[in-house]
């Protein structure tokens, strides 16, 4: 416990404060890209458009990514996220145009995606395997966490400067976070200037059987947990709920995802992947079946705290998962690879349920998000091995029929 307190406590400063100062600033700007776009005269059509700019943004980031992680290392590939990111948000800031404003959050989602996969290959490389999980679990958990707490932070200052508060909000945050995660300690990639020089799609090629199969689970994952963000709010609208009610409902499922993101990493760490995988696909696919079950503030409220404990257990999962199953040669490539499966999914998942629901009704399109889900927890079961590392990920591949 004392070795665990302490190797975690060295990555407060630099990796886990930063996630939660990032996450405040996400909080505070993502619900205002939306206003600030009506008011630079975007139709409701165009300011959705543009608040999609981020996962957008995120999916076209997740690649280069990985080679530019590869290629500078996590801390250099940190200063330059920190420096698109702070581009973006000061476009956001400065709009004068929607099209600024689609380019400004569409660079701050590329920053992102930069992020996150230079956090995530730094605590492969700085904890030992028997607490990555919980690092990374803490570290997903801290930015839900400042997620959780910007829209309130920075409500005062939208309440000042209108829409454009919560973009300033967001670059003090931008430029705070990176000057923390500027402070981390070298490790051996940044001293060696350069992974072992290979091609991005030599790697894609040589573990396209972990992406294609471990990698669909992900996307899966992606689809089942963005997809709540959207089905949530609007059943709750076709209920009669007011916004206040709404926001309150949300409010108690967050609470629960956060608390549950250190125990989660810890379970998977003592009793493996799997379960914890498995369990919070079939918590999402239950989730959404009964969803269209609900009438009251009560159903959905139960509704809310399931989708909570489902999110909540895979907190860190996707980043554990790929973690497991990273090679040491290329592993940022393949990192940034396994991470578009997941970010794709998220993008894809809001989509499917709108498809649905234009061609039948939203209660079809919750139902159609449980089945996806189910199957995607049939995916976990089948793909992720029972024990931890890059090999146990190959041979539960091919001991599953898995073909390149």
């Amino acid at each position: 416990m004392t070795t665990e307190a302490g190797t975690l406590r060295r990555l407060a400063v630099p990796v886990f404060l930063p996630a939660a100062v990032f996450g405040i600033g996400q909080g505070a700007a993502v619900p205002v890209v939306a206003l600030q776009a009506r008011d630079l005269g975007s139709s409701v059509g165009g300011a959705g458009l543009i608040v999609a700019m981020l996962g957008l943004g995120m999916v076209l980031g997740d690649l280069p990514a990985g080679r530019i992680v590869a290629r500078i290392g996590e801390r250099s590939a940190v200063l330059l996220g920190s420096a698109v990111g702070a581009v973006g948000t000061a476009l956001c800031l400065l709009s004068w145009t929607p099209v600024v404003l689609g380019v400004g959050v569409a660079m701050y989602g590329v920053a992102s995606a930069v992020w996150a996969l230079a956090r995530q290959a730094y605590i492969i490389e700085t904890v030992p395997i028997a607490l990555r999980a919980r690092a990374l679990s803490t570290l997903a958990g801290l930015n839900r966490l400042g997620s959780l707490i910007g829209p309130f932070l920075g409500a005062g200052v939208v309440y000042l400067l209108g829409p454009r508060g919560g973009f300033l909000v967001e670059l003090v945050a931008v430029v705070v976070a990176g000057a923390l995660m500027a402070g981390m300690p070298a490790v051996e990639s940044d001293r060696r200037g350069a992974r072992p020089a290979q091609t991005l799609r030599s790697v894609l090629l040589t573990h396209r059987r972990v992406l294609r199969t471990l990698g669909g689970s992900a996307l899966i994952m992606g689809a089942s947990r963005a997809s709540r963000t959207a089905v949530l709010p609007l059943w709750a609208d076709h209920i009669g709920l007011d916004p206040t009610t709404t926001s309150l409902l949300f409010g108690v499922g967050a609470a629960v995802d956060v608390a549950l993101s250190y125990p989660a990493g810890r379970w998977m760490d003592l009793r493996g992947r799997r379960p914890v995988a498995v369990g919070s696909l079939v918590a999402f696919a239950a989730a959404h079946v009964a969803l269209p079950l609900t009438g009251s503030v009560l159903t959905l409220g139960a509704i809310a705290v399931l989708m909570g404990v489902a999110n909540g257990l895979s907190n860190g999962l996707i980043m554990t998962l790929g973690a497991d199953a990273a090679p040491e040669d290329g592993r940022a490539e393949f990192l940034g690879a396994f991470r578009l499966c997941h970010d794709t999914g998220s993008l894809a998942g809001p989509l499917v349920l709108a498809a649905v629901a234009a061609v039948a009704t939203l209660g079809a399109g919750s139902v159609a998000l449980g089945a996806i889900s189910a199957f995607g927890a049939a995916g976990m079961a089948r793909w992720v091995p029972r024990r931890q590392g890059r090999d146990s990920a190959e041979r539960a591949v091919r001991r599953n029929g898995g073909r390149g």
